[in-house]
C-alpha cells in the first residue's frame, strides 16, 4: 500500500465513526427521541469493534512492511482519538436521558 492509502484509512474511519455519533447525540438532543439515543449505543459497539479491528490489521501490516510502520502507526492514532470523544458522547447521552 502507499503511504497515503494507509492515512486515508485511517480518516475515513475516523471521520465516519465520528460524524455518525455526532448525528446520534444531536438528534437525541434536538428531538428528545430515545431511537437516536439507542442507536447511539449501539454504534458505540460497533464502532468499537471496526476501530479496534482497522487498528489491528494496520499494526500487523505495519510489523510484516517496516518501512509503512510509521504511517500505520499515525493511522492508529488517529482512530484512538475517538476512544475520549466516544466516552464523552456516552456521559452526554447517560445524563441527558436520565433526567
Amino acid at each position: 500500500m502507499k503511504n497515503s492509502t494507509i492515512k486515508n484509512i485511517g480518516n475515513y474511519t475516523f471521520w465516519l465513526c465520528f460524524i455518525l455519533g455526532n448525528i446520534c447525540l444531536f438528534g437525541n438532543i434536538i428531538t428528545k427521541n430515545i431511537d437516536f439515543a439507542l442507536c447511539g449505543f449501539v454504534l458505540l459497539y460497533l464502532a468499537s469493534a471496526l476501530n479496534l479491528l482497522i487498528i489491528f490489521g494496520l499494526l500487523i501490516y505495519g510489523f510484516f512492511r517496516r518501512s509503512q510502520l510509521p504511517n500505520c502507526f499515525s493511522a492508529s492514532a488517529m482512530l484512538c482519538i475517538n476512544i475520549p470523544i466516544a466516552a464523552l458522547y456516552t456521559y452526554i447521552g447517560l445524563t441527558l436521558n436520565s433526567i
